[in-house]
């Protein structure tokens, strides 16, 4: 692959005959799109005193779509030709049938870039990223002799995109991506614990080659490393829990977030679908999609459709206000898109997803609401989890957390699950904190097969009575 910029209408396609087949695709649809990608990405990975992974991976192709109703026809190639595209509008006029459609109003243009598009790949050679991985390993060694193992990698990836509307119009944009990620194993007595931490973000990689902030995610690291060989077996049962701020909002994007998708509530399937003007949480409570900051994880200038993103209020003190919207849900539910159609890649087509998404900080002082929990948990990191979108129902396990009692953080704990389900835990907020924080750039979200990255983010919380599995009775 080139290393050029991304122009398919100079190299691949004339852009009038692409325009034309587009419109021979779409005619007498509700709307469609001609969405053509260029990605590159590599991953260096250090494990056990050894580069065990070096990749490099280059794609390109189009996806053609043709909607009517609440049918889509979607085709894809990695070909891109006009015979490619010839045979793609055959199979996308499947779903327009004898047509009747009414064209949807195309998306408004924008100039906004929310970050950079210099190629993160070639900030640095490969010998200086492999370097890298080997200062880390022995970073972390020097700083605690009890390390046994350390795995590092450094991620970066380029994705060129260009949207063909049917009324002619062209959207493009250049993403960036880079992440960097640090696992240890520490050993004493006879027990190993480990510790992780990664950070990244719509920007270089040589941003994340900088000693204070590997070295800081090398520390952190083996923080949690440390604390978890200290640690002493959960209780079960249902405890007041205080959630930290930052990387813990993966569970209101998993519990919560899911199921303000449109898509899900458009077909009755949302724990929240008809209750749109209700009251679906405590007081206080602001929930809002962004994916508008500046070089986050999640954050896209326009979403994979050719919208531009936007800030969309979804919880405005406890109210549901609003759902994320691709551009066909939002014209089958009758509102207008709101920049989260997204897909993976050309080969997927898009649906309603996250960007960013975060709960509004509140008033109350941190230390406050863990002085307030008299039997609890204070739950500082997370690690997978799963969810039912219908009921809400979510099970998340802690990679860091705590117990309290009397409003004191007294031990450390492991093998700590939280279960419930995101509508009740919503309700029973007892306090929003005014530390909100976002996470350190390092979330994917899958959905229907197809995975794109997002952020996520959210003040210390206290919650009322969550159900904790644990190893202690």
């Amino acid at each position: 692959m080139s290393d050029t910029p991304f122009r398919p209408f100079e190299t691949h396609l004339d852009q009038d005959r692409a325009l034309a087949l587009l419109r021979e695709a779409v005619a007498g649809a509700d709307d469609g799109d001609l969405f053509l990608e260029r990605r590159r990405a590599e991953v260096l990975g250090r494990d056990d005193g050894r580069l065990r992974t070096a990749s490099y991976d280059a794609a390109e192709g189009f996806g053609l779509r043709a909607l009517k109703g609440e049918t889509a026809g979607h085709a894809h190639s990695t070909t891109l030709d006009e015979s490619a595209l010839r045979r793609a509008v055959a199979t996308a006029r499947l779903a327009v049938g004898a047509g009747g459609g009414t064209p949807a109003p195309p998306p408004a243009p924008t100039n906004r870039r929310l970050y950079g598009d210099a190629d993160p790949i070639g900030d640095a050679g490969f010998g200086a990223k492999a370097d890298l991985l080997g200062e880390i390993d022995a970073f972390a060694r020097a700083l605690d002799p009890r390390v046994v193992q350390v795995s590092a990698s450094l991620a970066a990836s380029l994705q060129e995109v260009a949207i063909l509307r049917p009324e002619g119009r062209l959207f493009t944009d250049t993403r960036p991506m880079a992440r960097l990620s640090v696992s240890v194993i520490l050993e004493e007595n006879g027990r190993r614990e480990s510790g992780s931490h990664g950070t990244g973000g719509r920007h270089g990689l040589t941003t994340l080659m900088e000693p204070a902030l590997w070295q800081g995610a090398v520390r952190e690291a083996l923080r949690i490393a440390a604390v978890n060989l200290s640690a002493e077996d959960a209780p079960a049962g249902v405890f007041d829990v205080v959630l930290g701020p930052g990387w813990p909002g993966i569970l209101l994007h998993e519990a919560v977030g899911h199921g303000l998708e449109g898509d899900f509530n458009r077909k009755g399937t949302s724990a929240f679908a008809g209750l749109m003007g209700s009251r679906i949480a405590a007081p206080g409570v602001t929930v809002v999609d962004d994916g508008t900051l500046p070089g986050r994880r999640g954050s896209i200038s326009i979403d994979d459709e050719g919208t531009p993103s936007g800030r969309t209020v979804l919880i405005e003190d406890g109210i549901l206000v609003g759902y994320m919207q691709d551009r066909q849900n939002a014209r089958l539910m009758g509102v207008a898109p709101t920049g989260n159609g997204r897909r993976e890649s050309f080969a997927h087509p898009p649906m309603p997803r996250m960007t960013n998404t975060i709960m509004l900080g509140g008033t109350a002082d941190p230390a406050g609401l863990l002085s307030d929990v008299r039997d609890g948990i204070w739950a500082v990191g997370f690690g997978g989890g799963q969810v039912d979108i219908t009921s809400g129902k979510f099970v998340f396990s802690c990679t860091e957390a705590y117990r309290v009692r009397n409003g004191k953080v007294g031990a450390p704990l492991r093998g700590a699950t939280l279960i419930g389900d995101g509508p009740t835990a919503l309700r029973q907020v007892r306090g929003i904190a005014n530390d909100m924080a976002l996470d350190p750039g390092i979330g994917n979200c899958g959905k229907a097969g197809q995975w794109v990255p997002v952020g996520v983010g959210q003040p210390s919380l206290l919650i009322g009575g969550l159900t904790v599995g644990g190893a202690a009775a």
